[in-house]
C-alpha cells in the first residue's frame, strides 16, 4: 500500500494519466456526436489508426504539425462520409458497417505504410508536439505539471469536451441533434433534415476520432507503427456507455482509465512488480474499466433511435 500512496501522490503520474487519456477523450467525444444522434460507429478503431497515420506521414513529408492534424481530420471526416452514406441513407446494419469501415481503413493505413517506405525496418521519427506550459498555472503543485504543462493537442482535447457540451446542450443545432437520435419522426414533422443532420454529425464525430489517432502520432510516440492504436476504439465506445451519453461524464472516464494505465506501468516497476507476471498489470486497467462500466451503465440512458435505420415518411 506504501507504493500504491508513493504512486499517487507524484504529479508525473497524474501528468501521464492525462497524456494517456488525451487521444481516448478526443476519440470518445467523436462516438459521443455519432451516437447522440443515433449511429454507432464502430469504424472508429480503424479511423484512429488512419488518422495516427496520414498527420505522421504529412508532417513526415516536410509539412508542419498542425497541417499532419489537419490532414488526419479531414481523412478522419472522409471515412465518416463513407460511413455516414452506407448507414444513413441506404439504412445498412450498422455493425457490419462499422466494422467494414475498421478493416478498410487499417488496412489502407498499412499499406500506404509499405507502399510509402518499403525499405524501412524502423519507423522513422518526426519532431512531435512540445509540452507547452500555461504561464502560472504550470507552477502549482501537482496540477500545474498534470493539467497545464501538456501538449497542444491535450489542451484541444479537453476544449473539445467543453466544445462538445455547449454545443448539444446550449445550441438549436445541439437540441436538433439529440431529438434525431431519440425520435427522428419528430424531427422531420419540424421540417428538419433527418439524414443530413445525422450525416453531419458521423462526418464531425469520424473527424474527431482520426485526431485522437493523429494525437499518438504527433505528440505521444512521434513514429507510426503497426497496431499502435491497439484497442483504443474501442475503449472510447465503452467510454460513451460509461459517461452515459454525457461529455462530462465520458471526460471523466478517460481519465479514469489513463489513471489506470499510468499506474499498470508504474506497478510493474516497483518491487511487487518483480515477483507477479507482467500480464497481470497490462490487465488491470481493463479489468477496472469493465468492473466501473457495469456499474455506471445500469443507470446509461441509451438513446432512444439508436442504432434504428430511419427512412423518410416511416413512422
Amino acid at each position: 500500500m506504501s507504493a500504491l500512496a508513493e504512486i499517487l501522490m507524484q504529479a508525473s503520474f497524474w501528468a501521464a494519466a492525462v497524456r494517456i487519456a488525451s487521444p481516448l477523450i478526443l476519440a470518445t467525444m467523436g462516438e459521443l456526436i455519432c451516437e447522440r444522434a443515433g449511429v454507432l460507429n464502430l469504424g472508429i478503431e480503424g479511423i484512429m489508426v488512419a488518422g495516427a497515420f496520414t498527420g505522421w506521414f504529412t508532417v513526415y513529408l516536410g509539412f508542419g504539425l498542425w497541417t499532419g492534424v489537419l490532414v488526419a481530420l479531414l481523412t478522419g471526416m472522409a471515412f465518416g462520409l463513407l460511413h455516414g452514406t452506407l448507414v444513413v441513407p441506404f439504412g445498412l446494419s450498422q455493425h457490419v458497417v462499422g466494422l467494414g469501415i475498421t478493416l478498410l481503413a487499417t488496412s489502407a493505413a498499412y499499406f500506404a505504410y509499405r507502399v510509402a517506405l518499403p525499405e524501412v525496418t524502423s519507423p522513422p521519427r518526426i519532431v512531435p508536439f512540445p509540452p507547452l506550459p500555461v504561464p502560472g498555472l504550470s507552477r502549482l503543485p501537482v496540477l500545474g505539471e498534470a493539467l497545464f504543462s501538456q501538449t497542444a493537442l491535450t489542451y484541444l482535447a479537453f476544449a473539445s469536451v467543453l466544445a462538445t457540451s455547449v454545443v448539444l446542450f446550449r445550441t438549436p443545432l445541439g437540441l436538433a441533434l439529440r431529438a434525431v437520435g431519440e425520435n427522428p419522426a419528430a424531427v422531420e414533422a419540424q421540417g428538419l433534415p433527418v439524414i443530413g443532420l445525422r450525416m453531419g454529425a458521423v462526418v464531425a464525430g469520424s473527424g474527431l476520432m482520426a485526431v485522437g489517432g493523429a494525437f499518438l502520432t504527433l505528440s505521444a510516440f512521434s513514429s507510426f507503427f503497426f497496431e499502435m492504436v491497439n484497442g483504443r476504439g474501442w475503449i472510447c465506445i465503452a467510454l460513451v456507455v460509461f459517461g452515459a451519453w454525457m461529455p462530462g461524464k465520458a471526460l471523466v472516464g478517460a481519465l479514469l482509465f489513463g489513471a489506470f494505465d499510468a499506474l499498470q506501468i508504474r506497478l510493474q516497476q516497483a518491487p511487487l512488480g518483480r515477483e507477479v507476471p507482467y500480464q497481470v498489470f497490462l490487465m488491470l486497467p481493463y479489468i477496472l474499466s469493465i468492473l466501473a462500466l457495469v456499474l455506471m451503465s445500469r443507470r446509461a440512458g441509451v438513446p432512444a433511435a439508436l442504432m434504428v435505420p430511419w427512412r423518410k415518411g416511416e413512422r
